[in-house]
């Protein structure tokens, strides 16, 4: 920089700049893209400003800051990731690059997120995942549900799957642990998948069963608590329950699992499908299906704990299939399922059946 002292002239500030000597912030970034994360934060994207200032040059650092809130995050690079956002509220950003001499002109604005907090996950197709703990996330709780297996039209109707839950079981923020969703068993008497969160020894809902007996077994369960799903004979078999069996098909369920199906009376049959299971605790029983007369129609297995109702196909999730004497078909089980849940927000710690499991 030139030996100058004092107040300045115009004509040497005009040579400073000409020589690139005279203090200057850089220009504003050209903003990016904001992507809303799931633990009430976000990425923002930008790219430097084509003048980054001079004596001393050179950019050293950005920083990204929010509307409303003025949250902010700094760094070297894009992107910037900010954090401690509120949750269901709309925010923009905007950027800025600094040097020796402070920060420049803000970006224009980005585009608008809804700061969002997931504190589940939840997998409902058959299947083998992998799922990666969030950051600050050291222990879930896990119900698991085995597939319902499917009917026979020779005489037999699908089992129900078990359910098994988990609680306080440790995990490492950023590692990934499996997740295996039992498929619904078949018709013409198969049986369904079974469901687990690492092993079928950490918890797990196994599938019903599938027979062209009269009768099929239940999916069993392994975990801190549960239940088997209900036997299909009748009618198809109920889901496991939060804290007791499965309906089996002349009875209704204990615990907030599915009911059992019946059947019609008369020269031919209808056996109906057992009733599923829901995957956010302990409700209400299922309520069975009842025998009833002619003209024949099918009376359906009811799903306990917010799961669904059966048709002849067993309901969701884990319930038993049916079959027709009428038209001779036969039905699928309902399909497994595998629930992670873990603390943040306003959800306290989860403890199943009932804790904080919850939506």
């Amino acid at each position: 920089m030139p030996n100058f002292s004092g107040i300045w002239t115009v004509t040497q500030q005009m040579q400073a700049k000409g020589a690139s000597t005279w203090p200057a912030t850089p220009g504003a970034p050209t903003i990016g893209t904001a992507t809303a994360g799931t633990a009430l934060c976000a990425s923002v994207t930008f790219t430097a400003p084509g003048c980054t200032g001079a004596y001393p040059a050179g950019i050293t650092g950005y920083r990204v800051i929010s509307t409303p809130g003025c949250f902010t995050q700094t760094g070297a690079s894009s992107p910037l990731v900010v954090t401690g956002l509120t949750a269901a509220t709309s925010y923009t950003f905007k950027a800025q690059a600094t040097n020796g001499n402070g920060y420049g002109a803000l970006s224009a604005a980005s585009n608008s997120i809804t700061a969002t907090l997931v504190t589940c996950a939840t997998y409902t197709t058959a299947g083998s995942y992998s799922w990666v703990a969030p950051t600050g996330v050291t222990s879930v709780a896990v119900v698991a549900v085995g597939g319902g297996g499917g009917g026979n039209a020779n005489w037999s109707t699908g089992g129900g799957g078990g359910l098994g839950y988990k609680n306080g079981y440790s995990v490492t923020p950023g590692s990934s642990y499996t997740v295996v969703v039992g498929a619904a068993g078949p018709a013409a008497g198969s049986g369904g998948g079974c469901s687990y969160f690492v092993s079928t020894a950490v918890v797990k809902g196994g599938g019903g069963g599938g027979s062209s007996s009269s009768t099929s077994t239940a999916g069993t369960f392994t975990g801190d608590g549960g239940g088997n799903g209900g036997s299909g004979s009748t009618g198809g078999g109920g889901a496991g329950g939060y804290s007791g069996n499965g309906g089996t098909s002349s009875a209704g369920a204990g615990g907030g699992g599915g009911a059992g199906g019946r059947f019609c009376t008369g020269s031919n049959y209808e056996n109906a499908g057992g009733g599923g299971v829901g995957l956010f605790g302990q409700g209400a029983n299922g309520a069975a299906g009842v025998v009833c007369g002619s003209p024949q129609s099918a009376t359906y297995g009811k799903g306990g704990s917010g799961g669904s109702d059966s048709t002849q196909t067993g309901g969701a999730y884990g319930g038993g299939g049916g079959y027709s004497d009428v038209t001779n078909a036969n039905y699928p089980g309902g399909r497994g399922a595998v629930r992670i849940v873990w603390a943040g927000g306003a959800r306290g710690t989860p403890s199943f059946p009932s804790t904080n499991v919850g939506p």
